[in-house]
């Protein structure tokens, strides 16, 4: 069992930054694949970023050049470092957490950017 807990967001500025953070308890966390999703109202939930436990990243097309995604495995926490922010990234941030047949979501956290 894998427990995450997000932390980090909040109201914000268009243009400003935050630095969200995901912290797993429970498990290995090194061996997890990792993710940043997002839900905006009236939206499906997207994938923003993720990081495999090797370190490889991916992100959407919509943060790419803005957004970077981290991990530090000895402190157990994914970071999403948001640059840049725009009011069309206001949503709910979840964190994942994958690794074969398990699948971990924290509880999310708000960001809202203001124009």
């Amino acid at each position: 069992q894998v427990q995450l807990v997000e932390s980090g967001g909040g109201l914000v500025q268009a243009g400003g930054s935050l630095r969200l953070s995901c912290v797993a308890s429970g498990s290995i966390f090194s061996i997890y694949a990792m993710g940043w999703y997002r839900q905006a109202p009236g939206k499906q939930r997207e994938l923003v970023a993720a990081i495999t436990s090797g370190g490889s990243t991916n992100y959407a097309d919509s943060v790419k050049g803005r957004f970077t995604i981290s991990r530090d495995n000895a402190k157990n926490t994914v970071y999403l470092q948001m640059n840049s922010l725009k009011p069309e990234d206001t949503a709910v941030y979840y964190c994942r957490g994958t690794r074969i047949k398990y699948d971990y979501w924290g509880q999310g956290t708000q960001v809202t950017v203001s124009s």
